[in-house]
C-alpha cells in the first residue's frame, strides 16, 4: 500500500462506512455479541423492508425473532456453531415477515472483533432467495415432468421393439418352417426321380433352399434379429456339409471371423457359401481324387472379404455340366451385395476371392 493510499484511506472517517452501509440495497445488520441475547444493535433499510418490521421492534432483539415452524433447525444449530467459536458462517434460512409470509434468507455473518481480538460485534449481509427457490422448484417440477415423459415414451418405443422383434422372430420362424417343407418335398421328389439332370438338380435347389432355411433358422434363434452372424451359419453349415463326406478324403475347414452382417444379407451371404462350397465338393475331386477345400472371411475396414479355394483340378479340368448355373448364381448373388468376385484357376486348385461390402448401402 503506498503512503497516499494510506492516506486516504485513513481519511475515511467511520460515519462514511455507516452512510454506505445504510444506503445499501443489501439488507445488512449488526449484532452484540456482548449484549445479553446477541440481539440487534444495527439494521439498514434494506433489512426493514426484507422483514417488514419496524426498526425500532428490530434493535434490542435476537435474530431468532424470523424464524418460525419452517425453519431448518439442524441448519440453526450449523449456523450458531459456527458463530459460538468465531467462525465466518454462510447459510440458507426460511424465515418469515412481520405479516407472517415465508421468505428464503441467505445471510453470510462475519465477526467483527475489537482492539484486543475478541469478537464484539457479529455483521450478516443478507438477500432474499425466494424467487431463486421458486424457480429451481418449477424446475425441479419440470424436470420431473420431463423425465416422466421420457420414461413413458421410453417404455412405448421399448415396447414396440419388443413386438417388432417378436414379429420379426415370427416371421423368421415360419419362413424357416415353409423353406423346411419345400426343401424336403424336393428332396422327396428327387429320390422318385431317375437318375440324371432333373434328379440332380432337384437335389441342388432342395440343398440351396436349406441353406437359405438354415439363415433363418439363426436369425430366429438370435438375440439380435437386425443381425447375422456369419461365423455361427458357416459352423452349422460345414457341420452339416463335412458330415455327408469320406474325412479320409475329401475335407471342407473354414476360419471365418465372428462378423456381424445385417439381416438382409443372411439369405444371399448364406446362398453364397453354400453354393461355392458344395460346387468345390462334386466337381473339384472327380474319380475319387482326395483333396481339401479352405473357406476364410475376415473384416477388411468397411467390407468382409471372403476366399474359398480348393486343391482340386482346376477350373478348366472339371468335368462340364451343361444344366448348372452354379458360377452364374453366385456372381448374381455378389452383384446383389454390390460386391466383386474373382475367379483363379490355380492349375491344379481353384481360388474365389469375394470382397462385400458391409455397410448399410450393402
Amino acid at each position: 500500500m503506498t503512503e497516499t493510499s494510506a492516506r486516504a484511506e485513513i481519511a475515511l472517517a467511520p460515519a462514511t462506512f455507516a452512510l454506505a452501509f445504510a444506503a445499501s440495497p443489501a439488507p445488512m445488520l449488526m449484532t452484540d455479541v456482548r449484549s445479553a441475547g446477541t440481539t440487534m444493535v444495527w439494521v439498514n433499510d434494506a433489512f426493514v423492508d426484507l422483514t417488514g418490521y419496524g426498526r425500532h421492534e428490530l434493535i434490542g432483539r435476537n435474530c431468532r425473532m424470523l424464524q418460525g415452524a419452517g425453519t431448518d433447525q439442524t441448519e440453526v444449530a450449523r449456523l450458531r456453531a459456527a458463530l459460538d467459536a468465531g467462525e465466518p458462517a454462510t447459510c440458507e434460512l426460511l424465515n418469515y415477515r412481520k405479516d407472517g409470509t415465508a421468505f428464503w434468507n441467505r445471510m453470510t455473518i462475519n465477526p467483527v472483533r475489537d482492539a484486543g481480538g475478541q469478537v464484539a460485534y457479529f455483521f450478516s449481509a443478507q438477500a432474499d432467495m425466494t424467487d431463486k427457490r421458486s424457480l429451481e422448484q418449477t424446475m425441479r417440477g419440470t424436470n420431473a415432468e420431463l423425465e416422466r415423459q421420457v420414461g413413458e415414451r421410453t417404455a412405448d418405443l421399448q415396447a414396440a421393439l419388443e413386438q417388432k422383434t417378436a414379429l420379426l422372430h415370427e416371421v423368421d420362424h415360419r419362413v424357416k418352417n415353409n423353406l423346411q417343407v419345400i426343401s424336403s418335398l424336393m428332396l422327396l421328389k428327387a429320390r422318385r426321380t431317375p437318375e440324371g439332370e432333373a434328379r440332380e438338380a432337384l437335389s441342388s435347389m432342395a440343398e440351396r433352399i436349406g441353406a437359405l432355411s438354415t439363415a433363418h433358422r439363426m436369425l430366429y434363434s438370435a438375440g439380435d434379429v437386425t443381425k447375422f452372424n456369419l461365423s455361427d451359419f458357416a459352423d452349422d453349415f460345414l457341420s452339416d456339409l463335412n458330415a455327408g463326406l469320406d474325412p479320409e478324403r475329401t475335407r471342407v475347414e473354414a476360419k471365418i471371423d465372428s462378423i456381424a452382417v445385417s439381416a438382409a444379407m443372411a439369405a444371399p451371404l448364406a446362398l453364397m457359401i453354400h453354393e461355392l462350397a458344395t460346387n468345390a465338393v462334386r466337381h473339384a475331386f472327380p474319380d475319387n481324387r482326395a483333396g481339401r477345400i479352405g473357406i476364410t472371411a475376415r473384416r477388411d475396414g468397411a467390407a468382409m472379404h471372403l476366399s474359398i479355394e480348393d486343391d482340386g483340378v482346376g477350373l478348366d479340368s472339371g468335368p462340364v455340366n451343361p444344366a448348372g448355373f452354379g458360377r452364374n448364381l453366385v456372381e448374381m448373388v455378389v452383384r446383389q451385395l454390390r460386391g466383386t468376385i474373382t475367379w483363379h484357376d490355380r492349375a491344379p486348385g481353384t481360388r474365389v476371392e469375394i470382397r462385400v461390402p458391409l455397410g448399410e448401402d450393402a
